[in-house]
């Protein structure tokens, strides 16, 4: 199948910003594509301070506006951190999936609060506003099982090994690492998640703006299961493009069987909710 990731430039006008991914949605189904990503905190600033204002109920307008685009196009609809979700009191960098029918597959909220301080260079604490989710995230599709992460949450690699482990061969992050982690990690981790778990994982990024608050990396990637890096964007906006081969996959794993040769009388990983 066909997976299109969509590097969006993100303006401060909601509006506008759902606007424009919707025309990159459409142009991505136009082209042939079967699963579609929007990236991380794709219709309103990154930052602590833009939370609270941009935040909206699930459903909503940004939510109702993805359902009706995915229906339109009859595709599989990842809405990166789609908006800063409020629910009881509270705020979650969420994710929202919408199948070909408009209906709503999957709500993932960011589990791992992004709370950093590399000094001088980068300090940030999305514990101020944000309330971590506490749940794995998996959508089926006809092509596959698919497994969801925000960011941060890509370098936890027993979340990726729990996916692994339910059957997911396909893990999407949304995201948005900055100029000092991007180009120290942002690839690292993804073809350390592909290759540790035999999958293939896909990261999309915002576009780089360099007069934001926040600057994003970039760089959205596509990662197969050998941990080659088969598409990848640059800084600005795009749509990256790259065909999910399922029976390279198969055949990865039977020439390197690692996911039955686990020593699970000696290890293992354990999903406590």
């Amino acid at each position: 199948f066909r997976l299109a990731l969509i590097q969006l430039h993100v303006s401060p006008v909601k509006s506008g910003n759902l606007q424009r991914a919707c025309e990159l949605v459409r142009e991505a189904s136009a082209q042939g594509a079967n699963v579609v990503a929007l990236p991380e905190c794709f219709n309103s600033p990154y930052g602590t301070q833009y939370f609270k204002e941009y935040a909206e109920k699930i459903p909503g307008e940004s939510t109702q506006k993805l359902s009706e685009v995915a229906k339109e196009c009859s595709i599989y609809l990842i809405g990166g951190r789609s908006i800063p979700e409020e629910d009881g009191g509270k705020l979650y960098n969420t994710c929202t999936v919408f199948g070909p029918d408009g209906a709503m597959l999957a709500k993932h909220r960011k589990v791992h609060l992004f709370d950093i301080n590399i000094p001088g260079k980068i300090q940030f604490k999305e514990s101020e506003t944000l309330s971590p989710g506490n749940s794995f995230s998996m959508f089926d599709t006809p092509y596959c099982k698919v497994g969801l992460g925000i960011c941060y949450d890509m370098r936890f690699a027993e979340m990726a090994q729990v996916y692994g482990q339910k059957g997911c061969q396909l893990l999407i992050y949304p995201g948005a690492f900055n100029l000092t982690t991007g180009p120290a990690h942002w690839e690292l981790l993804q073809r350390g998640r592909a290759v540790d778990n035999q999958v293939y994982v896909a990261t999309v990024s915002p576009a780089r703006d360099e007069k934001a608050s926040y600057v994003a990396w970039g760089h959205s990637t596509v990662v197969n299961p050998w941990g080659e890096v088969i598409a990848k964007a640059g800084a600005e906006e795009t749509v990256i493009y790259t065909d999910i081969d399922l029976k390279k996959l198969a055949e990865i794993r039977q020439q390197l069987p690692i996911l039955s040769q686990k020593r699970g009388d000696l290890y293992a990983v354990e999903v406590k909710k």
